[in-house]
This record gives structure tokens, sequence and C-alpha cells, in this order.
């Protein structure tokens, strides 16, 4: 019974949020409530040298983002918890889209001030695509911002979600006085001291009692009970089945930066948050508490340390027990492997582990054998769905600074691929490199990393390219096919995978190509069920 009782104490969930509504500070801030860390780093002050435990390369420590996708984990309350934290930036928006691949659940970050921002609104789409359960967080309460209940309005428009307040702001900016917490039915007051680690709660049954008024003012106390009263009225009883079933979403309010709020949504998310729920393969369904193992690899990050020529395949166990030293099946190459020393994270810490558990996230250890979407199983020939690339938005030809560096340059172009950094097309008509992308910073990342990991050095050139699209035909043998490949030689390209593909120029030509070939499929990404 141990193997049950480890999968359900575990909770992989991440965070997404548009770039500066607080998501790694509050990434920290779990952290902090977990004892992982001792203190949190500031972030956005370039004066503190400690930076984010999370953001461990040189250009996020230069800009204040979060580039790479990391894992953290630690243990709150006998519950362990996996954090996946992605980039907010929206040129790393692909990285993002592939982590929600692994996450039971998911944190949304909001801005009290900003709203809802449009990046968010790409995220939550996938997640209501996915039906993955959603829990809303809403930041920086100690500044000024928009009313609770319009926030509340936004988000239900906006992103087209239900949502249940499970607590509620007394005030905000300059007169934020704390947090009523719905859900536990005590108050939070707000101090301002963000040096207190963490903070008392005054239980409050009853928000008639006078008590209330001494705590925080007659005026605060009368307007909270009647927000209080206007959010039993409005909103829906909290219903756990409907969150799960991504139907339902609470929210909470707090400031992250002050550590203020943050435990009442760990606390009510240790409670509800789903523990790792099956997943789909193109074969059949798999569930958590089959005997044997599976998992798949959906993130592969290269060079974690500098000094030595690694890469580690990010694994999310689906089902079974993942053990070390033990032959598992590489599904696209139908070989054995075994890893001698598969890693759990913290950030930068890495520790090796013996066994893992399904929901848990395991750094093995890579040659160049994984690419993102392989399935590892104990021998079952399983393909897991849903890692799909998308057509980029930004389109250079990659040329190659320094001649004696080519072997170098092709080597670094190939892995940085792999790890899906970006996408890399050679043209069919002279067998250019293309290199596209979801958002242009990507190209500093790639030039960055090229030269600092694998000392080659690239120059771009522009291409007017509009959209990447696989094509797909039933009869590759057709006129019609044929005299596609034909007239359209020079706009044609394949991907990593030997996958053809369209490159058209403007929004008129592929509408034009479509018309004019009927029986070519063009697709907008590289999987098409």
């Amino acid at each position: 019974m141990n193997f049950i009782k480890e999968i359900n104490r575990r909770r992989t969930f991440g965070i997404i949020s548009h770039p500066d509504a607080g998501k790694t500070t509050l990434t920290e801030k779990l952290l902090l409530f977990g004892g992982a860390i001792q203190e949190a780093g500031a972030v956005k002050s370039n004066k503190i040298k400690k930076g984010a435990t999370s953001d461990f390369m040189e250009i996020e420590r230069q800009r204040g983002i979060s580039v790479a996708t990391s894992v953290l984990a630690f243990e709150y309350n006998g519950i362990k918890i996996n954090i996946l934290d992605t980039p907010g930036h929206k040129d790393f928006a692909e990285d993002t889209f592939r982590t929600l691949t692994a996450v039971d659940s998911v944190i949304v970050v909001i801005d009290v001030a900003k709203g809802v921002e449009e990046q968010t609104e790409k995220l939550v789409e996938v997640c209501r695509m996915r039906n993955i359960p959603m829990i809303i967080f809403i930041n920086k309460m100690d500044r000024e911002g928009k009313d609770a209940f319009d926030l509340l309005d936004e988000i239900e428009q906006k992103l087209g979600l239900r949502v249940v307040p499970l607590s509620f702001p007394i005030g905000m900016g300059y007169d934020f006085k704390g947090i009523y917490n719905i859900w536990e039915k005590n108050l939070n007051l707000f101090s301002g001291d963000s040096r207190k680690d963490i903070e008392e709660t005054i239980e409050i049954n009853d928000l008639i009692s006078p008590e209330l008024d001494k705590l925080i003012g007659e005026k605060a106390a009368q307007t909270l009970r009647d927000e209080i009263e206007l959010v039993d009225g409005i909103y829906p009883q909290f219903n756990k089945e409907e969150y799960l079933n991504g139907e339902l979403q609470p929210v909470f309010f707090g400031s992250a930066l002050n550590n203020f709020g943050v435990r009442e949504l760990l606390d009510c998310f240790v409670e509800i948050a789903p523990k790792p729920r099956p997943k789909n393969s193109e074969e059949r369904l798999v569930r958590p508490d089959e005997d044997k193992f599976t998992g798949f690899v959906f993130k592969i990050h290269a060079n974690m340390d500098p000094n030595h020529r690694n890469r580690l395949a990010f694994i999310k166990v689906v089902s079974g027990e993942f053990k070390r030293n033990t032959q598992y099946l590489h599904v696209r190459h139908n070989k054995k492997l075994k890893f001698s020393s598969p890693n759990a994270f913290f950030a930068e810490k890495k520790e090796i582990v013996d066994i893992s558990y399904p929901g848990d996230i395991v750094g093995l250890q890579d040659t160049g054998n994984f690419k993102i979407g392989d399935t590892l199983t104990e021998g079952e020939i399983l393909n897991y769905k849903g890692v799909p690339s998308f057509s980029p938005e930004h389109f250079r030809y990659i040329n190659n600074a320094d001649p004696l560096k080519s072997k170098q340059l092709n080597k670094g172009i190939d892995q940085l691929m792999d790890e899906g950094v970006a996408q890399l097309f050679t043209l069919e008509l002279n067998g250019r490199k293309v290199i596209g992308t979801v958002g242009a910073l990507q190209y500093e990342v790639i030039q960055y990393r090229l030269e600092h990991e694998y000392g080659a050095k690239c120059i771009y050139e522009n291409l007017n390219v509009h959209k990447a699209s696989w094509i797909e035909t039933d009869d590759k043998k057709s006129e019609e096919y044929k005299e596609f490949l034909r007239v359209k030689q020079r706009f044609l390209a394949k991907d990593k995978r030997g996958q053809l593909v369209f490159l058209a120029d403007s929004p008129f030509s592929l509408q034009m190509t479509q018309q004019k070939y009927k029986s070519i499929k063009f697709h907008s990404t590289s999987e098409f069920d």
C-alpha cells in the first residue's frame, strides 16, 4: 500500500502568468513555507546578488525574467509538492505549452493593477482545452489596483472561467489591512513587515462580532461584511468535484512579495489539488496506480553545468515506480537504457534518487538519445500524446560567423533544437538552415548559448516568412502533389523530424495555395490526429 500512499501525497503543478505578475516571487515564497529555502532572493533588485533560486541562466539574471522552466520540489505538511516554474515572457510560450502537458493542475497569477493580460489568456485557453484544474492568485494587493469585484468579472469574461473567491481582501494599496480567509473562516492582518516569515492568523467565526471592528476599524469591518455578503450572494459555493473537472476556479488574494496570503493559498491547494492524473497515450489511457513504469520527456535542458557538456531530459513519471539502475525501453529507438544517476530537483541543487513515483519529475543524463515527447516504459509500446510543435512566428536564416567552428555550430544547433528552444527548418532547394521561434528574444538566447556553451558564433539574416504549415497528403504519387512540390519548391523545407513544411511568405499566399491544392492538408502544428 506504500505505493498508493506515495501517489496520493503527490501534487504536481505549474505556475503561469504574464511577465512581471510575480510568478517567480510566488514560487519562492511557496518554497519558503515548505522550508526549502531560508530566505527569498529579491528577484528584481540587481543590488542583491543572490538572485531568485529558480532563475539560473545568465540572460535570466541580466533581465530579471525566467527563461527555462525549472523544477522545484519540496515537502509541506506531509505532501510532496513538485512545482514546474514556467517562463512568463511571451517569447518562451512554447516551453510553457509543453510544460502544461506534464502538470496535474495550475496556479494562475494575476497582477491586481493590470488585471488579465494577453499572455495569460493564451495559457489559460490551453488549460481549458485540457480541463486542467486552476486556482487563481491575485497578487500585489499592497499596491493600488482594480476593485476586487471588477477583477473577478474580468477573469470570468476574458478567460471564460467560473470563479469562486476563497479569500477576500480588506482594502488595497495604502488601505490594505489584510485578508479574510473564506475557506478557513479566519482573518490575516497585514503588518507590511515582509521580514516576518509567517504571520499570525486570527480566527473569526462570526463576521458580526464586534471583535472585527476592534481589529480593523469600524468602516473597514462594515465594508468587509457587505462584501462577503455579496460574495455569498453572487458566486457559487465551492465544489471540489467541479474544480477537479476544470469547471470552477477558486480565487485567492495576496501579496507574494510580502509573504501575504501565500500560506492560505498553499493550505487550500494541498487539500483540494488533484493527485497525479491518468494520461492518454496513442494506444490507451494509462493510470498512475498501474504497477509498470511509464513516463515521457517534456523538456530537455542542455548544459545545466557549463563546465560539463551535459544534457538533462526531464521525465514526468505517469505510472508505476521509476527505479535507478533498471532497464527501461526507449520506445522511439526501440532500445533498452538504464540510468545510474537519475536526479530530483531543487532549482540548481540536484540529488540522485533511487525511486520516483507518479507525479514526480526525474532528470536523466542524456547523451543525445532523447527528444521532446519520447516515451519510456518497462517494455510496453506506448506513445504519449500532446507535445506538439506550433508554427513559429519569426524566421531567420542562421549563418556561421566562424568557418573554423562549423562542427561546433552544427552540434550546438542540433542540441538546442532537441531541447525545443526553437525549430530548425532545412530548405529543400539549397539546404540552408532556417531557425523559427515563437518570440524574437529566443534569437538572443540561441546566439548567447551557442557562443558560451559550444564556442560557436552565428549571425542571422532576415527571411520573410509568415507561417510554417506542416504538409499532409493521402497520395504522394498524385499529379497535384507533384505539381505542388515543383511549383512551391522555393518555399519547402524539412523540419528536424524530416516532415515536409511549407513556408508561406504571406497570409494571402497561404490561402491561395490551400485553395489551389485541395487534396493537401496544411497544419499549423506538427502533430495531426
